[in-house]
Protein backbone atom coordinates (compact mmCIF):
# COMPACT_ATOMS: atom_id res chain seq x y z
CA UNK A 1 0.00 0.00 0.00
CA UNK A 2 1.75 3.32 -0.75
CA UNK A 3 2.78 5.85 1.88
CA UNK A 4 0.62 8.97 1.02
CA UNK A 5 1.70 12.49 2.62
CA UNK A 6 -0.50 14.91 2.72
CA UNK A 7 1.19 18.67 2.80
CA UNK A 8 -1.43 21.22 4.23
CA UNK A 9 0.67 24.65 3.95
CA UNK A 10 -1.05 27.90 5.33
CA UNK A 11 0.82 29.75 2.61
CA UNK A 12 -0.82 29.88 -1.07
CA UNK A 13 1.82 27.10 -2.65
CA UNK A 14 3.09 24.52 -1.02
CA UNK A 15 6.32 24.72 0.19
CA UNK A 16 8.97 22.49 -2.51
CA UNK A 17 11.08 21.92 0.01
CA UNK A 18 9.08 20.31 2.46
CA UNK A 19 7.70 18.70 -0.21
CA UNK A 20 11.17 17.29 -1.74
CA UNK A 21 12.39 16.23 2.14
CA UNK A 22 9.11 14.00 2.18
CA UNK A 23 9.94 12.09 -0.58
CA UNK A 24 13.48 11.65 0.63
CA UNK A 25 11.59 10.63 4.16
CA UNK A 26 10.12 7.65 2.37
CA UNK A 27 6.81 8.62 1.02
CA UNK A 28 5.55 7.21 -2.14
CA UNK A 29 3.16 10.31 -2.91
CA UNK A 30 3.27 14.02 -1.54
CA UNK A 31 -0.16 15.89 -2.04
CA UNK A 32 0.01 19.45 -1.34
CA UNK A 33 -2.66 21.90 -0.41
CA UNK A 34 -1.95 25.28 -0.20
CA UNK A 35 -4.32 27.81 1.81
CA UNK A 36 -5.64 25.85 4.37
CA UNK A 37 -7.32 27.41 7.36
CA UNK A 38 -8.66 25.72 10.72
CA UNK A 39 -11.88 26.40 8.96
CA UNK A 40 -11.76 25.04 5.50
CA UNK A 41 -9.47 22.21 6.85
CA UNK A 42 -12.08 19.60 8.08
CA UNK A 43 -12.75 17.74 4.97
CA UNK A 44 -9.28 17.50 4.23
CA UNK A 45 -8.80 15.53 7.03
CA UNK A 46 -11.53 13.60 6.57
CA UNK A 47 -10.91 12.68 3.49
CA UNK A 48 -7.34 11.03 5.27
CA UNK A 49 -9.03 9.23 7.86
CA UNK A 50 -11.88 7.75 6.16
CA UNK A 51 -10.40 6.20 3.01
CA UNK A 52 -8.28 3.32 4.84
CA UNK A 53 -9.37 0.36 7.02
CA UNK A 54 -7.73 0.58 10.82
CA UNK A 55 -4.79 -1.81 9.32
CA UNK A 56 -3.96 0.60 6.80
CA UNK A 57 -4.50 4.30 8.45
CA UNK A 58 -0.30 4.15 9.36
CA UNK A 59 0.28 4.73 5.59
CA UNK A 60 -1.72 7.72 5.56
CA UNK A 61 -0.07 11.08 6.94
CA UNK A 62 -0.88 14.76 7.37
CA UNK A 63 2.29 17.41 7.48
CA UNK A 64 1.66 20.72 8.36
CA UNK A 65 3.76 23.24 7.12
CA UNK A 66 3.96 27.49 6.10
CA UNK A 67 6.04 30.73 6.68
CA UNK A 68 3.96 31.31 9.66
CA UNK A 69 4.15 29.89 12.80
CA UNK A 70 1.69 31.24 14.66
CA UNK A 71 -0.89 29.99 12.01
CA UNK A 72 0.66 26.41 11.68
CA UNK A 73 0.08 26.20 15.24
CA UNK A 74 -3.35 26.58 15.08
CA UNK A 75 -3.42 24.44 11.96
CA UNK A 76 -2.24 21.67 13.63
CA UNK A 77 -4.59 21.88 16.59
CA UNK A 78 -7.33 21.84 14.10
CA UNK A 79 -6.34 18.81 12.38
CA UNK A 80 -6.18 17.09 15.64
CA UNK A 81 -9.29 18.32 16.90
CA UNK A 82 -10.99 16.55 13.65
CA UNK A 83 -9.85 13.09 15.05
CA UNK A 84 -11.67 10.64 17.38
CA UNK A 85 -11.50 7.15 18.32
CA UNK A 86 -10.56 4.61 15.79
CA UNK A 87 -9.91 7.76 13.12
CA UNK A 88 -7.05 9.19 13.05
CA UNK A 89 -3.77 9.90 11.06
CA UNK A 90 0.07 10.88 11.88
CA UNK A 91 0.98 14.18 11.70
CA UNK A 92 3.67 16.51 11.88
CA UNK A 93 4.16 20.45 12.52
CA UNK A 94 7.50 22.18 11.01
CA UNK A 95 6.17 25.66 9.93
CA UNK A 96 8.83 27.16 7.63
CA UNK A 97 11.47 24.29 9.44
CA UNK A 98 10.85 26.02 12.85
CA UNK A 99 11.13 22.76 14.74
CA UNK A 100 13.39 20.82 12.83
CA UNK A 101 16.10 23.98 12.33
CA UNK A 102 15.56 24.59 15.80
CA UNK A 103 16.17 21.32 17.64
CA UNK A 104 19.31 20.30 14.99
CA UNK A 105 21.04 24.27 16.30
CA UNK A 106 20.11 23.17 20.05
CA UNK A 107 20.81 19.26 19.87
CA UNK A 108 24.42 20.42 18.26
CA UNK A 109 25.27 22.81 20.85
CA UNK A 110 24.04 20.33 23.41
CA UNK A 111 26.35 17.87 22.22
CA UNK A 112 29.19 20.44 22.60
CA UNK A 113 28.65 21.48 25.97
CA UNK A 114 26.62 22.04 29.07
CA UNK A 115 23.34 24.17 28.07
CA UNK A 116 21.94 24.02 32.02
CA UNK A 117 22.54 26.94 33.93
CA UNK A 118 24.37 28.89 31.33
CA UNK A 119 23.63 31.84 29.54
CA UNK A 120 22.24 32.16 25.96
CA UNK A 121 21.37 34.75 23.51
CA UNK A 122 19.41 33.93 20.62
CA UNK A 123 19.99 36.62 18.43
CA UNK A 124 16.45 37.94 16.30
CA UNK A 125 14.59 35.08 17.38
CA UNK A 126 11.17 36.11 16.89
CA UNK A 127 11.07 34.14 13.59
CA UNK A 128 9.17 30.86 13.98
CA UNK A 129 13.02 28.78 14.12
CA UNK A 130 14.44 31.39 17.04
CA UNK A 131 11.32 31.40 19.11
CA UNK A 132 11.56 27.13 18.92
CA UNK A 133 15.07 27.16 19.91
CA UNK A 134 14.96 30.02 22.44
CA UNK A 135 11.97 27.71 24.10
CA UNK A 136 14.51 24.18 23.39
CA UNK A 137 17.36 25.90 25.30
CA UNK A 138 15.20 27.03 28.16
CA UNK A 139 13.57 23.19 28.42
CA UNK A 140 17.32 22.39 28.86
CA UNK A 141 18.05 24.30 31.70
CA UNK A 142 19.66 27.73 30.13
CA UNK A 143 19.31 31.28 31.22
CA UNK A 144 17.68 32.28 27.71
CA UNK A 145 16.94 36.08 26.27
CA UNK A 146 16.04 37.27 23.13
CA UNK A 147 16.43 39.86 20.92
CA UNK A 148 14.31 41.48 18.47
CA UNK A 149 14.65 45.72 17.16
CA UNK A 150 11.67 46.16 18.65
CA UNK A 151 10.76 45.32 22.45
CA UNK A 152 7.43 44.66 21.55
CA UNK A 153 8.02 42.13 19.06
CA UNK A 154 10.52 40.37 21.71
CA UNK A 155 7.95 40.73 24.95
CA UNK A 156 5.00 39.03 22.35
CA UNK A 157 7.38 35.80 21.35
CA UNK A 158 8.36 35.62 24.63
CA UNK A 159 5.03 35.46 25.74
CA UNK A 160 3.66 33.01 23.44
CA UNK A 161 6.47 30.77 24.46
CA UNK A 162 5.26 30.91 27.85
CA UNK A 163 1.91 29.93 27.03
CA UNK A 164 3.23 27.18 24.56
CA UNK A 165 6.26 25.44 26.58
CA UNK A 166 5.82 26.88 30.12
CA UNK A 167 9.48 28.76 29.77
CA UNK A 168 10.29 31.75 30.92
CA UNK A 169 12.55 34.11 28.38
CA UNK A 170 14.08 37.55 28.59
CA UNK A 171 13.17 39.74 25.99
CA UNK A 172 15.75 42.66 24.69
CA UNK A 173 15.74 44.98 22.39
CA UNK A 174 18.42 45.40 19.98
CA UNK A 175 18.78 47.23 16.73
CA UNK A 176 22.08 47.39 15.83
CA UNK A 177 25.48 46.37 16.09
CA UNK A 178 26.49 47.60 19.66
CA UNK A 179 23.56 46.96 21.13
CA UNK A 180 23.47 43.59 19.93
CA UNK A 181 27.11 43.55 21.47
CA UNK A 182 25.57 44.60 24.59
CA UNK A 183 23.02 41.94 24.67
CA UNK A 184 25.37 39.52 24.48
CA UNK A 185 27.85 40.81 27.09
CA UNK A 186 27.45 38.32 29.58
CA UNK A 187 26.37 35.43 27.55
CA UNK A 188 28.23 31.52 27.52
CA UNK A 189 25.95 30.68 24.30
CA UNK A 190 24.82 32.80 20.90
CA UNK A 191 22.52 31.90 18.88
CA UNK A 192 21.56 33.79 15.87
CA UNK A 193 18.23 33.05 13.86
CA UNK A 194 18.19 36.51 12.02
CA UNK A 195 16.81 37.39 8.62
CA UNK A 196 18.88 35.34 5.68
CA UNK A 197 21.90 37.72 4.57
CA UNK A 198 21.79 40.14 7.37
CA UNK A 199 24.61 40.13 9.70
CA UNK A 200 24.11 40.79 13.49
CA UNK A 201 27.77 40.37 15.09
CA UNK A 202 30.82 41.47 13.37
CA UNK A 203 33.97 39.39 14.61
CA UNK A 204 35.20 41.82 17.51
CA UNK A 205 31.81 41.31 19.02
CA UNK A 206 33.05 37.79 19.85
CA UNK A 207 36.32 36.83 19.01
CA UNK A 208 37.31 38.33 22.42
CA UNK A 209 34.53 38.01 24.38
CA UNK A 210 35.48 36.72 27.85
CA UNK A 211 32.49 34.85 28.64
CA UNK A 212 31.12 33.12 25.68
CA UNK A 213 31.79 28.85 24.79
CA UNK A 214 29.35 28.71 21.71
CA UNK A 215 27.75 29.97 18.84
CA UNK A 216 25.70 28.68 16.30
CA UNK A 217 23.93 30.50 13.07
CA UNK A 218 20.86 28.81 11.28
CA UNK A 219 21.65 31.69 8.46
CA UNK A 220 23.58 30.20 5.54
CA UNK A 221 22.91 32.77 2.99
CA UNK A 222 25.83 35.45 2.79
CA UNK A 223 26.89 37.25 4.62
CA UNK A 224 26.86 35.14 7.61
CA UNK A 225 24.58 36.41 10.51
CA UNK A 226 27.92 36.29 12.96
CA UNK A 227 30.56 37.21 11.25
CA UNK A 228 34.00 35.41 11.07
CA UNK A 229 32.05 32.79 11.22
CA UNK A 230 31.55 30.03 8.21
CA UNK A 231 28.02 27.92 7.30
CA UNK A 232 30.17 24.93 7.02
CA UNK A 233 31.83 24.80 10.25
CA UNK A 234 31.00 21.64 12.33
CA UNK A 235 31.75 21.73 15.90
CA UNK A 236 34.70 24.02 15.05
CA UNK A 237 37.10 25.70 18.09
CA UNK A 238 38.02 29.19 16.63
CA UNK A 239 38.94 32.34 19.06
CA UNK A 240 38.11 29.69 21.94
CA UNK A 241 34.48 29.14 20.83
CA UNK A 242 33.22 25.78 19.64
CA UNK A 243 31.03 27.35 16.09
CA UNK A 244 28.68 25.66 14.57
CA UNK A 245 27.07 26.91 10.83
CA UNK A 246 23.84 26.78 9.23
CA UNK A 247 25.38 23.78 7.46
CA UNK A 248 27.27 22.42 9.78
CA UNK A 249 24.00 21.65 12.03
CA UNK A 250 21.68 21.64 8.67
CA UNK A 251 22.91 18.10 7.69
CA UNK A 252 21.39 17.21 11.08
CA UNK A 253 18.05 19.24 10.34
CA UNK A 254 17.73 17.99 7.24
CA UNK A 255 18.30 14.00 8.52
CA UNK A 256 15.88 14.79 11.31
CA UNK A 257 13.11 16.14 8.94
CA UNK A 258 13.62 12.69 7.01
CA UNK A 259 13.63 10.96 9.73
CA UNK A 260 10.51 12.24 11.36
CA UNK A 261 8.69 11.60 8.01
CA UNK A 262 9.46 8.00 8.49
CA UNK A 263 8.10 7.46 11.42
CA UNK A 264 5.26 9.27 10.32
CA UNK A 265 4.20 5.72 8.84
CA UNK A 266 4.74 3.69 11.51
CA UNK A 267 1.46 3.96 13.09
CA UNK A 268 -1.60 6.16 12.94
CA UNK A 269 -1.07 8.12 16.11
CA UNK A 270 1.87 9.95 16.27
CA UNK A 271 1.58 13.32 17.12
CA UNK A 272 5.46 14.92 16.01
CA UNK A 273 6.04 18.66 17.22
CA UNK A 274 8.43 20.49 19.13
CA UNK A 275 9.01 18.37 22.27
CA UNK A 276 9.04 15.00 20.47
CA UNK A 277 11.39 16.36 17.02
CA UNK A 278 13.90 17.75 19.80
CA UNK A 279 13.76 14.42 21.76
CA UNK A 280 14.61 12.73 18.02
CA UNK A 281 17.23 15.08 17.56
CA UNK A 282 19.34 14.60 20.74
CA UNK A 283 19.39 11.16 19.92
CA UNK A 284 20.45 11.69 16.39
CA UNK A 285 23.09 14.19 17.47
Amino acid sequence: MKKLLFQFDTDTHPSTFDSVVAYDGGADHVIGHGGVTPGNVEPLVNGCMFTRAPKDKKNTAIFVGGSNMDAGQRLFEAVQSCFFPGFQVSVMLDSNGSNTTAAAAVAKLASSGTLRGKKAVVLAGTGPVGRRAAAMLALEGADVSMTSRHIFNAEKACFAMKERFDVDITPMEADDFDSRAKAIEHANIVLATGAAGVELLKPEHWQNHPHLEMLADANATPPTGIGGTNVMDKGELRHGKIIWGAIGFGTLKLALHRACIAKLFEDNKQVFDAEVIFSLAKQMA
